[in-house]
This record gives C-alpha cells, structure tokens and sequence, in this order.
C-alpha cells in the first residue's frame, strides 16, 4: 500500500494531464519544406578557374 500523500499526487498528476488532453486543439497543415538543391547545371555554361597562390 502506497502512502496517502503519493496516493494524492497520483490523482493529481492524472487530473492535470486530464485537463491538458481536454483543451481543444488546431492542427496546422504543414507544406514540406522545399528542396534547397540547385538546378542542375547546363553542359555549356561556363565555368570558371580561380587559382590562389600562397607563399
């Protein structure tokens, strides 16, 4: 047998939670967020050398 004061904050806890589940809710469509890849490339564009010389 559980003592008295565990036995209330049990109830508690389960009245809380009771309360909270009660509340209405509104659930917001979500979009999935969109690709941040980039588009491929064109064969012919052009491109370009970056050449960096450290002494």
């Amino acid at each position: 047998m559980l003592p008295p004061f565990i036995i209330e904050q049990i109830r508690r806890r389960e009245e809380q939670e009771r309360v909270r589940d009660d509340q209405p809710r509104l659930e917001l469509p979500l979009h999935p967020p969109a690709s941040r890849r980039k588009p491929p490339a064109s064969e012919d564009a052009e491109r370009g050398v970056v050449v960096i010389e450290l002494l």
